[in-house]
Protein backbone atom coordinates (compact mmCIF):
# COMPACT_ATOMS: atom_id res chain seq x y z
CA UNK A 1 0.00 0.00 0.00
CA UNK A 2 0.84 3.64 -0.57
CA UNK A 3 0.86 5.82 2.11
CA UNK A 4 1.07 9.88 2.21
CA UNK A 5 2.24 11.36 5.51
CA UNK A 6 1.83 14.63 5.90
CA UNK A 7 4.12 16.25 8.90
CA UNK A 8 6.57 13.64 7.40
CA UNK A 9 9.87 15.33 8.94
CA UNK A 10 8.50 15.45 12.78
CA UNK A 11 8.98 13.77 15.19
CA UNK A 12 5.95 11.20 14.90
CA UNK A 13 6.64 11.51 10.96
CA UNK A 14 9.90 11.12 10.83
CA UNK A 15 9.49 7.83 13.43
CA UNK A 16 6.45 6.59 11.71
CA UNK A 17 7.58 6.66 7.88
CA UNK A 18 10.88 4.75 9.23
CA UNK A 19 8.30 1.83 10.39
CA UNK A 20 5.79 1.58 7.44
CA UNK A 21 9.17 1.45 4.92
CA UNK A 22 10.08 -1.19 7.33
CA UNK A 23 6.98 -3.10 6.50
CA UNK A 24 7.27 -2.34 2.90
CA UNK A 25 4.85 0.13 2.54
CA UNK A 26 5.76 2.93 -0.28
CA UNK A 27 5.87 6.35 1.39
CA UNK A 28 5.03 9.75 0.30
CA UNK A 29 5.81 12.68 2.48
CA UNK A 30 4.59 15.98 2.62
CA UNK A 31 6.29 18.52 4.81
CA UNK A 32 7.04 22.01 4.55
CA UNK A 33 10.50 21.36 6.15
CA UNK A 34 13.21 18.86 5.00
CA UNK A 35 13.74 16.02 7.28
CA UNK A 36 17.19 17.04 8.92
CA UNK A 37 16.65 13.21 10.78
CA UNK A 38 16.50 10.43 7.89
CA UNK A 39 18.21 11.62 4.40
CA UNK A 40 16.21 8.62 2.76
CA UNK A 41 13.04 9.95 4.33
CA UNK A 42 13.92 13.10 2.85
CA UNK A 43 14.03 12.14 -0.58
CA UNK A 44 10.73 10.48 -0.19
CA UNK A 45 9.04 14.00 0.95
CA UNK A 46 7.77 16.57 -1.17
CA UNK A 47 8.60 20.09 0.86
CA UNK A 48 4.88 21.55 0.45
CA UNK A 49 3.16 24.21 2.17
CA UNK A 50 -0.56 22.57 2.84
CA UNK A 51 -2.09 25.86 3.50
CA UNK A 52 -1.42 26.40 -0.18
CA UNK A 53 -4.31 24.19 -2.13
CA UNK A 54 -2.81 25.29 -5.54
CA UNK A 55 0.91 24.08 -4.83
CA UNK A 56 -1.11 20.80 -3.15
CA UNK A 57 -2.96 20.17 -6.37
CA UNK A 58 0.36 21.15 -8.66
CA UNK A 59 2.31 18.36 -6.69
CA UNK A 60 -0.66 15.71 -6.76
CA UNK A 61 1.34 13.61 -8.95
CA UNK A 62 3.92 13.13 -6.26
CA UNK A 63 1.20 12.47 -3.36
CA UNK A 64 -1.04 9.60 -5.03
CA UNK A 65 -1.66 7.08 -2.48
CA UNK A 66 -3.98 4.76 -0.54
CA UNK A 67 -4.49 6.20 2.38
CA UNK A 68 -3.13 9.49 4.04
CA UNK A 69 -2.13 9.67 7.79
CA UNK A 70 -2.37 13.52 8.22
CA UNK A 71 0.41 14.34 10.95
CA UNK A 72 0.59 17.87 10.13
CA UNK A 73 -0.34 20.42 12.63
CA UNK A 74 1.21 23.54 14.59
CA UNK A 75 1.51 21.64 17.69
CA UNK A 76 2.52 23.94 20.61
CA UNK A 77 -0.36 24.84 22.71
CA UNK A 78 0.62 27.50 24.45
CA UNK A 79 2.40 28.95 20.94
CA UNK A 80 -1.43 29.37 19.77
CA UNK A 81 -2.53 31.02 22.32
CA UNK A 82 0.19 33.81 21.62
CA UNK A 83 -0.71 33.54 17.98
CA UNK A 84 -3.61 32.25 17.27
CA UNK A 85 -3.73 32.16 13.44
CA UNK A 86 -1.60 29.17 13.68
CA UNK A 87 -4.70 27.67 15.02
CA UNK A 88 -6.23 28.60 11.75
CA UNK A 89 -3.23 26.77 9.52
CA UNK A 90 -4.29 23.61 11.28
CA UNK A 91 -7.73 24.22 10.08
CA UNK A 92 -6.64 25.33 6.45
CA UNK A 93 -4.31 22.14 6.25
CA UNK A 94 -6.55 19.31 7.71
CA UNK A 95 -9.22 20.88 5.16
CA UNK A 96 -6.76 20.55 2.36
CA UNK A 97 -5.96 17.41 2.87
CA UNK A 98 -9.11 16.46 3.17
CA UNK A 99 -10.14 17.57 -0.31
CA UNK A 100 -7.04 16.13 -1.63
CA UNK A 101 -8.43 12.92 -0.67
CA UNK A 102 -11.80 13.48 -2.03
CA UNK A 103 -10.81 14.97 -5.44
CA UNK A 104 -7.81 11.65 -6.26
CA UNK A 105 -10.40 8.80 -4.45
CA UNK A 106 -8.40 8.52 -1.18
CA UNK A 107 -10.95 6.52 0.79
CA UNK A 108 -8.33 5.71 3.68
CA UNK A 109 -7.86 8.40 6.24
CA UNK A 110 -5.88 8.56 9.77
CA UNK A 111 -6.24 12.34 11.23
CA UNK A 112 -3.91 12.88 14.75
CA UNK A 113 -5.73 14.53 17.17
CA UNK A 114 -5.30 15.60 20.93
CA UNK A 115 -6.02 14.73 24.23
CA UNK A 116 -6.69 18.77 24.50
CA UNK A 117 -9.99 18.09 23.08
CA UNK A 118 -10.75 16.51 26.59
CA UNK A 119 -10.21 19.97 28.01
CA UNK A 120 -10.24 20.43 31.98
CA UNK A 121 -13.28 18.84 33.22
CA UNK A 122 -13.06 16.19 35.87
CA UNK A 123 -13.88 12.36 35.58
CA UNK A 124 -15.14 9.64 38.17
CA UNK A 125 -12.46 7.89 37.84
CA UNK A 126 -9.64 9.84 36.87
CA UNK A 127 -8.97 8.63 33.17
CA UNK A 128 -10.84 9.68 30.30
CA UNK A 129 -12.92 7.89 27.86
CA UNK A 130 -13.19 9.21 24.30
CA UNK A 131 -16.64 10.34 25.06
CA UNK A 132 -15.70 12.59 27.13
CA UNK A 133 -14.43 14.75 24.68
CA UNK A 134 -16.61 17.91 23.61
CA UNK A 135 -16.22 21.46 22.31
CA UNK A 136 -17.70 23.18 25.08
CA UNK A 137 -14.60 22.52 26.76
CA UNK A 138 -11.98 23.61 24.54
CA UNK A 139 -9.77 25.81 26.40
CA UNK A 140 -7.26 27.23 23.40
CA UNK A 141 -7.30 28.05 19.94
CA UNK A 142 -5.18 25.08 19.41
CA UNK A 143 -7.99 22.44 21.08
CA UNK A 144 -10.83 24.20 19.17
CA UNK A 145 -8.42 23.10 15.61
CA UNK A 146 -8.34 19.75 16.79
CA UNK A 147 -11.48 19.36 17.45
CA UNK A 148 -12.73 21.33 14.42
CA UNK A 149 -10.12 18.74 12.26
CA UNK A 150 -12.57 15.51 13.84
CA UNK A 151 -15.04 17.48 12.64
CA UNK A 152 -14.18 17.85 9.21
CA UNK A 153 -13.27 14.14 9.04
CA UNK A 154 -16.89 13.19 10.14
CA UNK A 155 -18.25 15.11 7.30
CA UNK A 156 -15.78 14.06 4.39
CA UNK A 157 -17.24 10.20 6.19
CA UNK A 158 -20.48 11.02 5.86
CA UNK A 159 -20.02 13.14 2.55
CA UNK A 160 -17.69 11.66 0.60
CA UNK A 161 -17.24 8.11 2.35
CA UNK A 162 -13.71 8.30 3.41
CA UNK A 163 -13.22 6.35 6.06
CA UNK A 164 -11.40 7.53 8.80
CA UNK A 165 -9.39 6.33 12.08
CA UNK A 166 -9.19 9.39 14.59
CA UNK A 167 -6.34 8.96 17.37
CA UNK A 168 -6.03 11.90 20.10
CA UNK A 169 -2.49 11.66 21.11
CA UNK A 170 -0.78 12.93 24.83
CA UNK A 171 2.58 14.37 25.06
CA UNK A 172 4.71 12.23 22.65
CA UNK A 173 8.08 12.13 23.21
CA UNK A 174 11.76 10.86 22.05
CA UNK A 175 13.60 10.84 18.90
CA UNK A 176 13.63 13.58 15.84
CA UNK A 177 11.99 15.81 18.34
CA UNK A 178 14.71 19.18 18.72
CA UNK A 179 11.79 21.45 19.42
CA UNK A 180 10.60 23.68 22.27
CA UNK A 181 8.34 20.97 23.67
CA UNK A 182 8.51 20.33 27.50
CA UNK A 183 11.09 17.50 26.88
CA UNK A 184 13.51 18.36 24.82
CA UNK A 185 13.24 22.30 26.22
CA UNK A 186 14.29 20.49 29.76
CA UNK A 187 16.42 19.15 28.19
CA UNK A 188 18.43 21.81 26.41
CA UNK A 189 18.11 24.19 29.82
CA UNK A 190 19.11 21.41 32.26
CA UNK A 191 22.10 20.54 29.66
CA UNK A 192 22.93 24.44 29.87
CA UNK A 193 22.35 24.83 33.68
CA UNK A 194 19.73 26.92 32.92
CA UNK A 195 15.90 26.92 34.99
CA UNK A 196 13.42 24.69 34.24
CA UNK A 197 9.98 26.72 34.33
CA UNK A 198 7.13 24.42 35.41
CA UNK A 199 4.02 25.90 34.90
CA UNK A 200 1.37 24.04 37.60
CA UNK A 201 2.79 22.44 40.63
CA UNK A 202 0.18 19.55 40.32
CA UNK A 203 0.22 19.35 36.23
CA UNK A 204 -0.21 16.10 35.73
CA UNK A 205 -0.11 14.54 31.92
CA UNK A 206 0.38 11.30 30.01
CA UNK A 207 3.71 10.52 28.72
CA UNK A 208 3.48 8.49 25.62
CA UNK A 209 6.87 7.31 24.09
CA UNK A 210 7.44 7.68 20.37
CA UNK A 211 7.72 4.08 19.64
CA UNK A 212 4.68 3.50 21.39
CA UNK A 213 2.81 5.81 19.56
CA UNK A 214 3.99 4.94 16.30
CA UNK A 215 2.91 1.10 17.12
CA UNK A 216 -0.49 2.39 17.29
CA UNK A 217 -0.92 3.88 13.98
CA UNK A 218 1.08 1.08 12.29
CA UNK A 219 -1.88 -1.44 14.13
CA UNK A 220 -4.67 1.04 12.38
CA UNK A 221 -2.65 1.02 8.98
CA UNK A 222 -2.84 -3.02 9.45
CA UNK A 223 -6.59 -3.63 10.99
CA UNK A 224 -7.96 -0.34 9.05
CA UNK A 225 -10.90 -2.10 8.52
CA UNK A 226 -12.00 -2.71 11.87
CA UNK A 227 -10.90 -0.31 13.48
CA UNK A 228 -12.32 2.30 10.59
CA UNK A 229 -14.54 5.30 11.96
CA UNK A 230 -13.87 5.86 15.52
CA UNK A 231 -11.64 7.88 17.91
CA UNK A 232 -8.91 6.06 20.11
CA UNK A 233 -6.80 7.17 22.87
CA UNK A 234 -2.95 6.57 22.13
CA UNK A 235 -1.11 7.13 25.47
CA UNK A 236 0.28 4.71 28.61
CA UNK A 237 -2.19 5.21 30.64
CA UNK A 238 0.24 6.69 33.94
CA UNK A 239 -0.22 10.05 35.21
CA UNK A 240 3.33 12.11 35.41
CA UNK A 241 3.66 15.63 36.78
CA UNK A 242 5.53 18.29 35.02
CA UNK A 243 7.40 19.02 38.07
CA UNK A 244 8.60 14.75 38.47
CA UNK A 245 10.02 15.52 34.46
CA UNK A 246 12.09 18.10 34.95
CA UNK A 247 13.48 16.53 38.56
CA UNK A 248 14.32 13.15 36.50
CA UNK A 249 15.81 15.20 33.38
CA UNK A 250 17.88 17.15 35.84
CA UNK A 251 19.12 13.89 38.01
CA UNK A 252 19.66 12.12 34.50
CA UNK A 253 22.03 14.94 32.76
CA UNK A 254 23.62 15.29 36.87
CA UNK A 255 22.05 19.14 36.31
CA UNK A 256 22.53 22.08 38.24
CA UNK A 257 19.24 24.03 36.81
CA UNK A 258 16.84 25.44 39.32
CA UNK A 259 13.37 24.65 38.78
CA UNK A 260 10.85 27.37 38.96
CA UNK A 261 7.59 26.29 39.56
CA UNK A 262 4.81 29.22 38.47
CA UNK A 263 1.31 29.41 38.12
CA UNK A 264 -0.58 27.17 35.24
CA UNK A 265 -1.22 29.16 32.38
CA UNK A 266 -3.96 30.03 29.84
CA UNK A 267 -5.21 27.47 27.54
CA UNK A 268 -3.42 24.78 28.95
CA UNK A 269 -4.39 21.06 30.40
CA UNK A 270 -3.74 20.71 33.93
CA UNK A 271 -4.50 16.90 34.44
CA UNK A 272 -4.61 14.51 31.87
CA UNK A 273 -4.73 10.47 31.77
CA UNK A 274 -5.91 8.18 29.29
CA UNK A 275 -8.56 5.40 29.28
CA UNK A 276 -6.50 3.32 26.06
CA UNK A 277 -9.00 0.38 27.03
CA UNK A 278 -10.88 0.93 23.27
CA UNK A 279 -7.67 0.82 22.12
CA UNK A 280 -6.68 -1.92 23.36
CA UNK A 281 -9.14 -3.93 22.73
CA UNK A 282 -10.05 -3.04 19.05
CA UNK A 283 -6.34 -2.41 17.48
CA UNK A 284 -4.36 -4.80 20.21
CA UNK A 285 -2.58 -1.86 21.11
CA UNK A 286 -0.37 -2.82 24.40
CA UNK A 287 2.13 -0.01 25.05
CA UNK A 288 5.94 -1.43 26.21
CA UNK A 289 7.86 1.90 27.44
CA UNK A 290 6.67 3.34 30.65
CA UNK A 291 8.26 6.93 31.10
CA UNK A 292 10.58 6.24 33.80
CA UNK A 293 12.78 4.05 30.90
CA UNK A 294 10.98 6.35 28.13
CA UNK A 295 12.96 9.56 29.40
CA UNK A 296 16.16 7.43 29.89
CA UNK A 297 15.96 7.19 26.37
CA UNK A 298 14.94 10.40 25.13
CA UNK A 299 17.83 12.05 27.07
CA UNK A 300 20.15 9.49 26.09
CA UNK A 301 18.46 10.38 22.42
CA UNK A 302 18.73 14.12 22.74
CA UNK A 303 22.51 13.63 24.28
CA UNK A 304 23.94 12.33 20.98
CA UNK A 305 21.66 14.35 18.84
CA UNK A 306 21.25 17.77 19.48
Amino acid sequence: MKILVTGSSGTIGTRLCEALLEKEHKVAGADWKPNRWNSDIDKLTVNIDLRDADKLKAESYKLQADMVIHLAANARVYDLVLHPDRAMDNFQTTFNVLEFARVHGIRKCIFASSRETYGNISVGNGTYTEDKAHFMHCESPYTASKIGGEALVEAYKRCYGIDAVIFRFSNVYGAYDDSERVVPLFFHRAKAGEPLAVFGKKKCLDFTYIDDCVDGIILAVEKFDQAKNDTYNIAYGEGVTILHLAERVKELLGSSSAIDVRESRTGEITRFVADIGKARTKLGFTPKVPFEEGIKRAVEWYDRHC
